[in-house]
């Protein structure tokens, strides 16, 4: 796992286990075949990103037990089932032949069943989260109607050079940080705590998944293939134009130039001179600058509700930054004495 991750905290595998166990209950049907379908990402890991945020939010509220029948630990199996679902359905999209390490469950067990353990997945999440109460159920709601309509967005603006800064964070905010948002919001939910309260942790959990998200794309950008576990640039390769390249092609002397290269991506030295051109034009720079701004809001929403500005929350927030600041500078310094 990620070393930024809360193992050395009390509360934190514990109650990872319950999740575990939770996702284990939630896949587990009478036929073997759905059953290992349904299962197979579950058994290939994962960080788990989205049930420690619930769970360190549960254990700044002062609540939660490492039970599979908490409902905390039920909230943050709800969440997670939908992220996988959505793994699922992305690995059909992408054609992807591997995740986490195994083949993806499109290559396993061919299309069809992948998108339907995915469908499955989904319905097992709907179920826990009604369970839980309409205020979860409907949060889950629209978290899902939130994530199509920013996959939609990205979808729709592909190799689109008018590309906006609003359009790109809009569908960041759908597709990736509104999960997160839900994650954080649920715990607050379950515990009977006030609106106030839980629209802070909403605004907790979405910058967290926005600054995920940012510096993902900025990673795509300078790190390198060991560095990322995959082929960098495929943002690029792909046409999916992000803050670091919207920021380029905006500058009037850098922008057409970035614009022809972006144009013959397939060739790794026009990549090459794009990312080039995109340093040159602080598309870095700006967007390592726009997830400071965003760890701003977040540790004022903390301060809020008097959860510790030195949380682990906290520090997950810092350290997206401080990794995405250090591979960004170590890249430069390479290629500056190259």
């Amino acid at each position: 796992m990620d070393s930024s991750l809360p193992l050395g905290e009390p509360w934190a595998l514990p109650c990872l286990n319950a999740v575990e166990e939770g996702l284990r209950r939630a896949a587990t049907t009478d036929d073997p075949d759905i059953t290992a379908a349904a299962l197979h990402l579950i058994a290939a890991g994962g960080k788990r990103v989205r049930p420690l945020i619930s769970l360190a939010t549960a254990c700044g509220l002062g609540a939660v037990e490492p039970d599979p029948n908490d409902p905390v630990i039920r909230g943050a199996v709800a969440v997670e089932l939908v992220h996988l679902a959505s793994l699922y359905h992305d690995d059909v999209m992408d054609e992807a032949l591997e995740r986490r390490g195994v083949r993806s469950a499109n290559a396993r067990f061919g299309n069809l069943v992948a998108v339907v353990t995915g469908d499955f997945l989904l319905a097992r999440a709907a179920g826990i989260a009604a369970r839980l109460g309409q205020e979860v159920a409907s949060l889950l709601a629209d978290t899902l109607a939130a994530m199509c309509e920013g996959q939609i967005l990205e979808v729709a603006d592909a190799h689109r050079l008018g590309r906006t800064r609003e359009r790109y964070l809009a569908a960041i905010r759908g597709k990736t940080a509104s999960l997160m948002g839900a994650a954080a919001r649920i715990p607050a939910i379950v515990l009977g705590l006030s609106r106030d309260v839980q629209d802070s942790l909403s605004v907790v959990g979405t910058t967290l998944g926005m600054l995920f998200q940012l510096r993902d794309d900025v990673l795509d950008l300078v790190a390198t293939r060991d560095q990322l576990g995959k082929e960098p640039g495929q943002d690029l390769l792909e046409g999916v134009y992000t803050l670091p390249v919207i920021v380029a092609l905006e500058d009037p002397t850098i922008g057409p130039a970035l614009a022809d290269a972006l144009a013959h991506a397939d060739d790794p030295d026009q990549r090459s001179h794009a990312v080039s051109r995109i340093r040159r034009a602080g598309g870095i720079t700006t967007t390592i600058a726009t997830m400071r701004e965003l760890e701003a809001g977040l540790l004022d929403a903390l301060q809020a509700i008097g959860m510790a500005r030195s949380s682990w929350l906290a520090r997950l927030a810092d350290g997206l930054i401080s990794s995405t600041v250090g591979v960004a500078l170590g890249q430069e310094a390479e290629s500056a004495l190259a």
